[in-house]
């Protein structure tokens, strides 16, 4: 008797402790196969190599990689809490086109209900972004910066194929800046954000696995 397919495994990277336990808080349940929240540390050398690392390991040869936690608006209107599903990274070194957005973004919109949810391009990093680099990145199509998002969706498709995406919240935004009073509120909105997407991550997981028409 031939056993059912094993359902291949999801890698969530997050780079801060604050992210992690957001991600570990939201729960488990409604995952399709074995997944592993990783966090890898802040900036896109961390991130590079806790990913490289960890997709070495046989178990997660195959596995589907989604790049979450928090990141800086960078569009007009942005509001912490606000959510980013990119429909691709970009670097220096290279841009990796992300998978399934569509279908995340109506994902999110059911497990965050009444949340703004914003789709572009994710621009990557080394450095906290303000002021007026701010609107120069803007000024390039992205509508949001993080550190690592883009090196370890790089460092994914580069250990093999594999469907890939990333979905951040909006700690702070043009009109809403981390050193701004109101930050702690922001702060406290996206952490309930970022608690409540796992459902989202696992449909879009999910899809992954149907057949392919």
């Amino acid at each position: 008797m031939s056993r059912p397919p094993v359902a291949a495994p999801l890698l969530i990277a997050c780079a801060l402790g604050i992210e992690h336990l957001a991600l570990r808080s939201g729960g488990r349940g409604g995952a399709d196969g074995p997944v592993t929240v990783l966090r890898t540390g802040m900036g896109p050398k961390a991130a590079e190599r806790s990913v490289t690392r960890v997709l070495a390991d046989p178990a997660l040869a195959g596995a589907a990689v989604l790049a979450t936690g928090f990141c800086a608006g960078l569009a007009p209107g942005m509001h912490p809490g606000d959510l980013v599903v990119a429909e691709e990274t970009r670097a220096p070194r290279g841009t990796v086109g992300c998978v399934g957005t569509e279908l995340l973004v109506k994902a999110l919109t059911r497990a965050v209900p009444g949340r703004t949810v914003h789709t572009g391009p994710l621009t990557g990093s080394d450095h906290v972004v303000r002021g007026s680099e701010r609107a120069e990145l803007g000024a390039t199509g992205a509508i949001a910066v993080d550190m690592e998002s883009a090196a370890t969706l790089l460092s994914a498709v580069r250990t093999a194929a594999r469907p890939v995406a990333a979905v951040r919240v909006v700690v702070d935004a043009p009109e809403h800046e981390l050193v701004r009073i109101g930050t702690v509120r922001g702060g406290i909105s996206a952490f309930r954000v970022l608690r409540s997407v796992l459902p989202a991550f696992y449909e879009w997981h999910r899809s992954l696995l149907l057949p392919r028409r």
